[in-house]
């Protein structure tokens, strides 16, 4: 099929947001388990700009393969951060997972962040400061330095974990190239 005359091909990337109000959320929003179901735990944080202030028009996106899926499980979850950068996200905590190989990687959820001046999402994984597992995740051991790793790594707290989100500048959250 031959395209119109009038035709003039894809438009370019534009940056994302701040629209996510209008077509994103969806009912279950940030909860990836349903409130009060067993074995949940809160994977709180803030997203920072550049120069440490909090950006409060992202949008986060967390997924994951394990544990399944189930009546109280969606093991995917949506939250827009508030005006101080701030979201809270429901789920229990993944196991690890296995490879093809017969080796795995460490207990982790996937994270795509949207915001305001990104031409478009990131992506970055959360790893879990009390997994000895993370010492021999195959992941984890493609970042040399250690400061970096520990951008992927979200502190334990008293009802879950906390994990903050660096855009760019000094202590840039490691984000994937995928």
């Amino acid at each position: 099929m031959t395209e119109p005359d009038h035709f003039l091909g894809l438009t370019p990337s534009q940056t994302v947001g701040p629209f996510y109000a209008i077509g994103l959320p969806f009912p279950a929003g940030p909860y990836a388990a349903t409130e009060g179901s067993p074995d949940t735990i809160w994977l709180r944080g803030q997203v920072l700009d550049g120069d440490g202030e909090p950006v409060p028009d992202a949008l986060l996106e967390t997924w994951q393969t394990d544990p399944p899926a189930d009546p109280q499980f969606r093991s995917f979850a949506r939250c827009a951060t508030d005006t101080q950068g701030q979201y809270a996200i429901l789920t229990r905590k993944p196991g690890p997972v296995p490879g093809a190989d017969g080796s795995s990687q460490a207990p982790h959820l996937a994270m795509s962040v949207f915001a305001r001046g990104l031409l478009d999402r990131v992506v970055t994984r959360v790893y879990f400061g009390d997994e000895v597992a993370n010492e021999t995740d195959p992941v984890l051991g493609l970042i040399p330095d250690a400061a970096d790793r520990a951008t992927l790594i979200a502190a334990p707290s008293a009802d879950g974990y906390t994990f903050d989100i660096r855009l760019q500048g000094a202590g840039e959250t490691v984000f994937l190239d995928i």
